[in-house]
């Protein structure tokens, strides 16, 4: 019995041991298959890295005949610029990566799979110019254009817009007799109208083809629809009456419809401008409504909230995606504490007499700057944009909206938002609201005006330096950065209604808008100008803003 178990426990080792060596060498096998997907691309790789740019072209026609949709990360990382092979094994393609060592970091091609470090005399780059980055868009397409997923065959059609000629129509008319998407169906429509329109000698079509393409906003399309309507001697080059018509009136929706997008864009641009408008606002709106204070060194508090987010980028280089939500606490606390020590070292010594106040904060004002200039220099300092805010969403061909815009109104709303609470709903909202309706009344009933002071101005410097993290988004950090919106805000408070937070709201959209309304027609500085005026006249008429303050400290 014991002979038999040893000699069963001998056989299942031996089997265990088989099938671990059959998977290492499936995994092997597979391994291989991804770096080389076919024995035959091996020499046409080594063609690749060899050959003169001018055969390029050939050469990868070639691989895509043999490899079909196997070789798409290989067309993928060529066209991204980040194809190399080795000096010693021109056959062995790989993806490198400069790295911070100015050495090159090494991955498979088609498993992704790291392979190491390499220094640049151990590997050349395969270079690539236009005429190949269009042939490999249009491969990549091609084999996209077969993929199970409608999103990814969606994508193919339109990076091949404009781009098909006689050897990929076919590819688009079978694909276009089994597609069962509408909006992969409708891509392909536009795509075959446009090259017909382009291409074809047939007026009946090309007429077809106009009507499919109406309404189309890529400027190849415009640019097609404008040469047909070509004159010479006063007279259209095109004879047919028909097809002109045609084009006219493609062309007329096609106007009509990029008018309409421009104005969302304006509108978008006239939001994002308002958004940081609000956020340089509503720390001004609140020290200005509570204390009567003219914080002159408003816009250095913003100044301080950037620098805030460029130092902390400074302190944490690999965690640049998380720097901005780690600066944004940051900043409300270094400008916040900033402010209170403000308050405490010399406004509270100040009251009742604006012009002094006026005058102080100006002087804390330059002071801030120097201080700024002396410990980061005078030049402008970069915030670099993580990720997740950089590129743009893109609508159409005429409509594309930037990441970091969008985040930025919806970060000041929420910052809106959250500023309502605490006004709202805690003690120190209640004592603040109190003392910017009657501030004798409040300090009858024992409420400590100083410490609310202290506290409001406090909260309105914070939140501007909250400000500034959304500033070095769009723009360079530098000593000077809040000089360019101290203005704004106050005419945003102004126009509003001295310390009300929803006429700030309204405020600050409203000029935000009507400025980039303004700016195509006027010109920024004439725009800027136009809008000082109507301030001025609105006041005239309404001293006290859009939404004035209740209470019978704001009557006196």
């Amino acid at each position: 019995m014991g002979v038999t178990l040893n000699r069963f426990n001998r056989i299942y080792h031996q089997f265990v041991h088989c099938v671990i060596l059959a998977l290492a060498l499936t995994a092997g096998g597979l391994a291989y298959g991804q770096q080389t997907p076919d024995d035959n691309l091996t020499p046409l790789f080594a063609s690749l890295s060899q050959a003169r740019l001018s055969k390029v072209a050939a050469i990868l026609e070639e691989i895509e005949r043999v490899g079909g949709d196997t070789v798409l990360p290989l067309f993928e990382t060529m066209l991204n610029g980040d194809l190399y092979y080795y000096e010693d094994q021109p056959q062995r393609l790989v993806k490198a990566v400069r790295n911070a060592d100015r050495d090159y970091d090494i991955y498979d091609i088609f498993s992704g799979e790291a392979l190491g470090t390499e220094s640049r005399q151990s590997i050349d780059k395969i270079k690539v110019n236009n005429r190949l980055r269009r042939q490999l868009r249009q491969a990549i397409s091609r084999i996209n254009l077969n993929s199970s997923d409608a999103t990814v065959r969606l994508k193919a059609v339109n990076n091949m817009f404009g781009g098909v000629d006689e050897d990929t129509v076919s590819l688009l008319e079978d694909r276009q007799k089994i597609e069962n998407d509408k909006a992969v169906l409708n891509a392909l429509f536009q795509t075959l109208a446009l090259f017909r329109l382009q291409h074809s000698d047939d007026d009946q079509e090309r007429i077809a083809a106009i009507e499919i393409l109406s309404g189309h906003l890529d400027p190849m399309v415009r640019n097609e629809l404008t040469s047909l309507l070509e004159k010479e001697d006063g007279q259209y080059i095109e004879q047919n009456p028909e097809l002109i018509a045609a084009a006219e009136k493609s062309l007329r929706e096609i106007k009509s419809r990029l008018s309409i997008f421009r104005g969302i864009e304006q509108l978008f641009f006239g939001l994002s401008m308002g958004s940081v408008f609000l956020l340089a606002a509503i720390g001004l709106a609140i020290t200005f409504g509570v204390m009567g204070v003219i914080n002159m060194a408003h816009g250095e508090m913003m100044m301080l909230g950037a620098y805030t987010a460029y130092v902390v980028q400074q302190v944490l280089p690999n965690y640049i995606e998380y720097s901005i939500l780690i600066a944004i606490p940051a900043s409300f606390l270094v400008a916040g504490l900033v402010g209170v020590a403000i308050e405490r070292g010399i406004i509270q010594f100040l009251k009742g007499r604006p012009l002094e106040t006026l005058l102080a904060t100006f002087g804390v004002s330059l002071i801030l700057q120097q201080a700024v200039r002396s410990i980061f220099s005078p030049l402008n300092r970069q915030v670099v944009t993580p990720e997740w805010l950089s590129g743009s969403l893109e609508i159409n061909s005429a409509l594309s909206i930037t990441y970091n815009r969008l985040y930025i109104l919806l970060f000041a709303l929420l910052v809106f938002a959250a500023v309502q609470l605490v006004m709202k709903y805690t003690s120190l909202g209640l004592n603040v609201r109190a003392v910017s309706q009657n501030r004798s009344m409040a300090k009858a009933m024992g409420i400590k005006t100083e410490w609310v002071d202290a506290m409001t101005f406090g909260l309105g410097s914070g939140i501007a330096g909250v400000a500034g993290v959304a500033l070095s988004q769009l723009t360079n950090v530098g000593p000077n950065l809040g000089q360019a919106y101290i203005i704004d805000s106050f005419m945003v408070v102004v126009f509003g209604g001295v310390g009300n937070l929803l006429g700030t709201v309204v405020g600050g959209f409203t000029l935000g808008i009507a400025n980039k309304f303004l700016e195509p027609a006027t010109g920024a500085v004439m725009a800027k100008i136009l809008i000082l005026i109507f301030i001025i006249l609105f006041i005239q008429r309404r001293p006290k803003g859009l939404f004035p303050q209740k209470g019978r400290a704001a009557n006196d």
